[in-house]
């Protein structure tokens, strides 16, 4: 299946006109399995306290969704490499990996090798998956053993459940009479799922939830949302996600040159998954939160970098 199983399953359900009762129990067991694939509770707190490396966090999120675009990856892949990277720090004690920026940058590898072997039919070689411009570069045993580290972090479940697994629910739930242009519809919905992922306030959020609301958001002004389209989830939690998805996704997003517009015409061609990776991986605007962090880039000069590009890191032995 190409983007995700579950949406595939939702979808041939809704298309083939199977039963409610079948596409409902795919959705229950779906968001029975949120808490299992997120981030632990505390998670949010910590990282506005402070306790997790922000700045570090947004170069590992900057790395991925660049070299993500680099290689073409589909859009689930950018969302899981972030789902493991949060889930593995939120699992983690802060000294795990200090304030080193060539050990986040080896996690940040190791997570988008992961979720690239997960999801992707062809996906590059370790070194190769390294070609864009960084000041680490890491051995394939040291990138592998990293992988084995973030696998036993996250329990080993790596099938996680994404705003992705979602969309067509809601999709069908707000708008069934347009399943002619469903795709072009879902298009608009990921651009603003993958921009999610800058902006840590979304972390206070579920995936159905993020899907819910990104549906809403991509619909536009005015559009009419029944009651039961809040069947499976919080309505304040949606109203409250979609309010934060206007703020700062839609109207505050001006670098990005696919952003979504207020009223979806159906006529209008979607933007190309290239296209929505390219303005999220683009949009300094976005790398920020509620109190304005702002995201500083780690560049070293001069000798410094030449150095450091040609050191080999092997992971240090990790106590459990």
């Amino acid at each position: 299946m190409s983007d995700n199983s579950a949406s595939s399953l939702f979808f041939s359900a809704a298309v083939n006109h199977q039963s409610p009762s079948i596409q409902d129990s795919i959705i229950d067991s779906l968001i029975a399995a949120e808490p299992h694939h997120s981030p632990l509770p505390d998670y949010l707190l910590r990282c506005q306290r402070r306790s997790v490396n922000l700045t570090h966090r947004q170069d590992s999120i900057n790395w991925i969704l660049n070299a993500h675009l680099h290689h073409r990856f589909q859009p689930i892949t950018a969302i899981l490499s972030v789902n493991y990277l949060d889930r593995f720090l939120s699992s983690s004690s802060a000294s795990l990996l200090g304030n080193n920026g060539w050990a986040f940058q080896l996690l940040s590898v190791a997570c988008l090798s992961l979720a690239a072997k997960m999801e992707e039919p062809d996906v590059p070689l370790l070194l190769d998956l390294q070609v864009l411009e960084s000041p680490f570069i890491f051995e394939p045993k040291s990138v592998q053993r990293m992988e084995l580290l973030v696998m036993a972090k996250l329990n080993w479940r790596l099938r996680s459940v994404t705003p992705f697994d979602f969309i067509y629910y809601f999709i069908f739930k707000l708008l069934p009479s347009s399943r002619t242009n469903e795709l072009h519809f879902h298009s608009k919905c990921s651009d603003l799922i993958i921009k999610t992922i800058r902006v840590i306030d979304f972390l206070g959020f579920r995936p159905s939830v993020i899907a819910a609301a990104a549906v809403i958001s991509a619909a536009g002004e005015g559009v009419d949302v029944p009651e039961s389209y809040y069947e499976k989830v919080n309505k304040e939690m949606v109203r409250s996600c979609h309010q934060l998805m206007e703020e700062y996704l839609v109207d505050t997003c001006p670098s990005a040159v696919h952003k979504v517009r207020k009223q979806w015409r159906p006529d209008q061609p979607p933007p190309s998954p290239d296209g929505v990776l390219d303005a999220a991986a683009t949009c300094v605007s976005c790398d920020t939160r509620s109190d304005n962090l702002l995201f500083v880039p780690t560049t070293p000069s001069g000798d410094d970098d030449r150095e450091a590009k040609r050191l080999k890191f092997s992971v240090q032995e990790e106590q459990p």
